[in-house]
């Protein structure tokens, strides 16, 4: 029980080193792109988890304490709040939030963009048929989103909306 609440360094240094990997991994993942979580590749998955295992012994350095433990959340959970409420100032949600980008236009792929967006053909052409339509000439713009997400807009009067996967929970 001696060790449970002994820190091994002082409580300030793990608030330091938490909030430090939090900023770095926050900007990492601002400039790596943007993906929606549900949009993660098995390959993305893998990723963050082997980030999480490395950054670990960062955060926690000499100290494996329940106590350390408690304040290296408590201090990433106020790090992420603080950022939440920077992100409703201007200045900052552009910092922190990409703008979107035209993936194709009148049915034709700005191919640029895509390579700048890391995004293929066929995920532009799934997001069409999410959005009920079946040919590239039927689009008028099609856009890849702050979130991560795929809007697309049709030539015709109406443009569908997209259609929401919904998963049923079996008992």
């Amino acid at each position: 029980m001696g060790n449970l609440f002994h820190l091994a360094v002082p409580w300030w240094e793990l608030v330091i080193r938490s909030i430090g990997i939090y900023l770095v991994l926050l900007l990492g993942l601002r400039i790596f792109g943007k993906r929606e979580v549900g949009q993660f590749t098995l390959f993305d998955l893998v990723f963050v988890l082997l980030v999480a295992n490395a950054v670990q012994p960062a955060m926690t350095g000499p100290d494996a304490s329940l106590l350390g433990g408690v304040i290296i959340v408590f201090s990433l959970l106020a790090a992420n709040w603080i950022v939440g409420r920077l992100d409703d100032i201007p200045v900052v949600h552009r910092i922190l939030t990409s703008a979107p980008t035209v993936l194709l236009k009148d049915g034709v792929f700005d191919r640029k963009a895509m390579a700048k967006e890391g995004i293929l053909d066929d995920e532009v052409e799934m997001a069409v048929r999410e959005h009920g339509l079946v040919e590239l000439k039927e689009i008028k713009l099609a856009v890849l989103e702050s979130d991560g997400s795929i809007s697309i807009i049709g030539k015709g009067e109406k443009t569908p909306r997209r259609r929401r996967r919904v998963r049923f929970i079996r008992h």
